[in-house]
């Protein structure tokens, strides 16, 4: 019996070349997965900011606001020239008003090759530079991208390893390595800490935060941050359970009584 063909599957030629470009675009820091970006004053950093918000995130955080970054495949494919250009659109702004550029996401450093070419860019402009990042991918910031960075938020989610996961899924440990890595270059650094009633508001939980803060010294103010179902409908949309549909915002004295946790260390706090 005559061998029969057998029907071999096609690949558009086309669309894998421009799948691998992309690839070697993003390996080379040339193209990245963006979410969004707005402009905003006194949020994510000094002055008047762009905030360009980046797709992929390791961390699964029960009160994630914006879980449609999650997924780094979800964003616009964006090249670092259209990056630069906005940037250079508003550096006059950003001069008058003491601001910059402010980059987080999703987590920024999951995209560590685009992040250190916009981080550069924008630096030679003589623009300030922020990453807002949980630290968790701190071991892919390399010490070239840190010295074109004027500025770390770093979310420190809970204090206590345990809750840290119960939050978030995943080790505190890599977050503390990355502040301490921090301190040790010096670089100035905001603390940010999201108060949410029955998940993160614990005394002991508060204070073993306020504990590992205060051994980075170039700390300069702790933001604690109350929390709210302003992101509720971003989960519902996506079809994602939200555990905390019931959860109330924080009353103010609670809010004054963590405040008051982190000033009894010293700490700058809002």
């Amino acid at each position: 019996m005559a061998a029969v063909a057998l029907p071999q599957p096609t690949v558009h030629a086309g669309r894998l070349e421009t799948h691998h470009a992309r690839l070697e675009a993003a390996r080379a820091g040339e193209m990245g997965s963006v979410h969004s970006w707005e402009l905003v004053t006194a949020v994510d950093g000094p002055g008047t900011r762009m905030t360009l918000f980046l797709s992929g995130c390791p961390l699964r955080c029960q009160y994630c606001q914006n879980p449609d970054t999650w997924l780094q495949k979800d964003g616009t494919p964006t090249t670092l020239a259209e990056i630069v250009t906005r940037i250079r659109r508003y550096a006059g702004v950003f001069r008058a008003t003491g601001g910059g550029l402010t980059i987080s996401g999703g987590e920024p450093l999951q995209q560590s090759a685009f992040v250190a070419r916009i981080l550069h860019e924008a630096a030679a402009e003589g623009i300030h530079t922020a990453i807002d990042t949980s630290g968790y991918l701190g071991r892919n910031a390399s010490d070239a991208m840190l010295d074109d960075v004027s500025l770390v938020l770093l979310d420190v989610k809970s204090g206590i390893p345990e809750t840290y996961r119960t939050v978030t899924g995943r080790e505190l440990q890599p977050t503390i390595d990355f502040g301490d890595r921090l301190a040790a270059r010096g670089i100035p650094t905001w603390i940010r800490f999201v108060l949410v009633p029955g998940l993160t508001d614990a005394e002991d939980n508060v204070d073993a935060v306020a504990e590992i803060v205060t051994r980075w010294p170039n700390v300069e103010r702790v933001e604690v941050l109350p929390f709210h179902q302003m992101g509720a409908s971003k989960w519902d949309r996506l079809g994602r359970a939200y555990s905390l549909a019931e959860t109330r915002a924080p009353e103010p004295e609670l809010i004054e009584r963590v405040r008051q946790q982190f000033r009894a260390r010293g700490l700058t706090t809002y």
